[in-house]
């Protein structure tokens, strides 16, 4: 291989072409806040929009309806739902 060929010549997925370490690599990479995200969320009965803590707080509001109305599993479920988007925002 002819050394102006060499410079070229790329490996892998680090194309910075220093062919040093790259410490920065995933900084392009990076998916948006998951804070300021807008989610759309179907739900079991509803479909919900909202970023992840208004979903939470309005799973959490139908769970309590759904246990103050004697509907356990339901309230369970909505729970279940309310914990998932509390977990995104953690």
């Amino acid at each position: 291989m002819r050394p102006q060929q060499q410079n070229r010549r790329m490996r892998g997925r680090n194309n910075n072409g220093g062919g040093g370490n790259n410490n920065n690599n995933n900084n392009n990479r990076k998916g948006p806040n998951p804070l300021t995200r807008n989610y759309e969320s179907n739900g079991p009965d509803v479909k919900i929009r909202g970023s992840a803590q208004q979903i939470a707080e309005k799973y959490a509001t139908l769970a309590r309806d759904a246990q103050s109305s004697g509907d356990r599993v339901m309230a369970e479920n909505y729970l279940q739902h309310a914990e998932h988007y509390n977990r995104i925002i953690a």
